[in-house]
């Protein structure tokens, strides 16, 4: 049943990477608990600018769950409190009357703040443009069977094709690693034959990569795969480590 709620806000405000940021405390009233995460933030933004006051700037783009592009921590925890969930689809239902929030952005060295909520995740593309993808041409869509694959593969692939690539792993990690992610993307393309030609050359790219643009290493904490909004295993972080291991003493490529 539909109900309104009041919540006290403590927000992350930050003008941009080089500034000294500080947490505002916000009044948020009657909000409807069918509202989202986001919409909740427009009613505050909307109120705010209303007040003369510069609205908090946060990442979203399809409020779907879809795009990868929001994501903030609440109470600790980035995208929020409900497993397997982004948080555009986190809904104020799972809050009660009173609740305070704390709300920050993702925290890693290589995520820089671009302003209060909002952080730059282009190191993820770099990391994409350092090994994932196949330079195979793709023409037309081949035939469902041309290339037998077995169930097992193809379904161990698809999981790791999940990935949105919301940076939430590299959020949750006391390592701010990027394993998580690049596991997945090595996952989804090397199990697979179109990826296998390249697949040394993309671990070691990726992984070098990661350590280039200053994400952390894995320990194996797993706050990774508990936050992860699409519950990506880190069995496919292990997948990785034995492929960069054969691909460093073995490859030519290294």
């Amino acid at each position: 049943m539909t109900k309104n709620i009041n919540l006290t806000l403590k927000v992350w405000r930050q003008k941009n990477s080089s500034a000294a940021g500080n947490f505002e405390r916000l009044e948020a009233k009657d909000i409807s608990t069918d509202m989202s995460f986001l919409e909740m933030l427009d009613i505050i933004n909307e109120k705010l600018t209303l007040e003369g006051k510069e609205p908090i700037a946060f990442d979203h783009d399809c409020r779907e769950g879809i795009c990868g592009q929001c994501g903030s921590v609440i109470n600790g925890r980035p995208h929020g409190p409900e497993k397997g969930t982004t948080l555009c689809q986190l809904h104020m239902r799972h809050f009660a009357d009173g609740d305070e929030l704390v709300i920050e952005p993702f925290r890693a060295r290589a995520f820089k703040v671009v302003k209060d909520l909002a952080v730059d995740r282009s190191p993820l593309d770099q990391l994409i443009q350092a090994g994932g993808y196949i330079s195979a041409n793709t023409g037309a869509a081949p035939d469902a069977n041309a290339l037998p694959i077995s169930k097992e593969t193809a379904e161990m692939a698809f999981d790791a094709a999940a990935c949105i690539g919301c940076g939430a792993c590299i959020a949750a990690c006391p390592n701010a690693s990027a394993m998580l992610f690049i596991g997945a993307k090595v996952s989804h393309l090397n199990l697979l034959p179109q990826g296998k030609s390249e697949a040394d050359k993309r671990t070691l790219g990726m992984v070098r990569k990661m350590d280039t643009l200053g994400f952390g290493n894995c320990t194996n904490e797993r706050e990774c795969e508990a936050e992860c909004p699409k519950e990506i295993s880190i069995t496919n972080i292990a997948r990785l480590n034995r492929g960069f291991i054969k691909a460093s003493l073995f490859s030519s490529e290294k």
